[in-house]
């Protein structure tokens, strides 16, 4: 199946209530449909140095930031299709570029440390980003069940709702099951709206009826406040002087 590999879009970000959540999907029905994908449960593993300077980074809030993960859209076997990452945000654009590779490529790839296996500008460019940060590693496995919407107008318009947002730093594999600590409540939904132009007038409405209000919210950022951050101020707390 084709896909596709570069992305050049505005990413705005929405949480709320599972209440509200069916308010938006109603009045997203004249509008937006289902993807082919469906329901998805998306897979993810982040990589980083060992200082974590790339999330660290991320969350001061630059004008520019960047990050590499590896994503699946189902648990998966050594010989099925991986997706590696490279996502660049800008002047509030984000940017992502991406290849695929069996899983099975991408894992001999990252522990051999060897050129990436497709010899294409994106593969270069991961290369180049991997050589920049020399101690790059998989530092957290971050999953969530999605159902992505496309626009029936034709445009790039895109609408994604994620629940059950999981993160853990064992297990950092794309086969295995998906367990991990919560990074928002229950009852909680995010929403993201994906463009390249503007939110349609439909979609504002909804919002403002709904009370629904832009949000700033990182994945990867909120496992590392909550479950590394605390890490390391736990040990902190051991350290006595005698």
């Amino acid at each position: 199946m084709a896909y596709q590999a570069v992305f050049k879009r505005y990413e705005m970000k929405y949480m709320m209530t599972r209440r509200q959540r069916r308010a938006v999907a109603e009045a997203m029905l004249p509008y937006m449909k289902l993807d082919d994908y469906g329901h998805t449960t998306i897979r993810n593993i982040y990589f980083d140095t060992d200082s974590y300077i790339l999330v660290r980074r991320s969350i001061e809030k630059p004008v520019y930031k960047e990050k590499m993960r590896i994503r699946s859209y189902r648990q998966v076997s050594a010989q099925d299709k991986v997706f590696i990452e490279l996502k660049k945000k800008y002047d509030d654009v984000v940017y992502k570029r991406r290849e695929s590779l069996s899983q099975l490529e991408t894992l001999e790839w990252l522990v051999r440390r060897a050129p990436f296996p497709k010899a294409t500008q994106i593969g270069n460019e991961i290369d180049y980003f991997f050589n920049r940060y020399h101690t790059l590693d998989p530092k957290v496995f971050l999953s969530y069940e999605r159902e992505a919407f496309y626009a029936l107008d034709g445009s790039d318009l895109r609408v994604t709702f994620d629940e059950r947002i999981l993160a853990r730093q064992e297990e950092l594999s794309l086969s295995k099951e998906v367990w991990g600590e919560p990074l928002i409540d229950e009852d909680i939904v995010l929403m993201e709206i994906k463009t390249s132009g503007g939110i349609p007038l439909w979609m504002t409405h909804v919002l403002a009826q709904e009370k629904i209000y832009k949000t700033s919210f990182s994945k990867y950022g909120t496992a590392y406040e909550k479950m590394i951050c605390r890490q390391q101020a736990e040990m902190t707390g051991k350290v006595s002087i005698a």
